[in-house]
């Protein structure tokens, strides 16, 4: 079981910040996925300002979801002390 996305906010350069229900926040760099199907809807930068929290992971407008596994496997972890 991975932790669920709580909160996401868009960055510049289709970076999205999430912070995750454990306490943990990271940095997610969405353009690998840029080219493969439904999320090539989400290169105009105004869809993919439009990004929100669905239940556990991140959803946008458009239809295009991401697996929370792979929001939290893929994103960044900042270390806070």
């Amino acid at each position: 079981m991975y932790p669920s996305v709580k909160e996401v906010t868009p960055c510049d350069d289709y970076i999205l910040s999430i912070s995750f229900d454990n306490g943990e926040k990271g940095k997610l760099d969405i353009k690998p996925i840029l080219d493969f199907g439904i999320f090539r809807r989400i290169r105009d930068d105004e869809v993919f300002r439009r990004v929100r929290v669905s239940f556990d992971t991140i959803q946008w407008d458009c239809g295009a979801d991401l697996d929370p596994e792979y929001v939290y496997k893929k994103s960044m972890k900042e270390k806070f002390a």
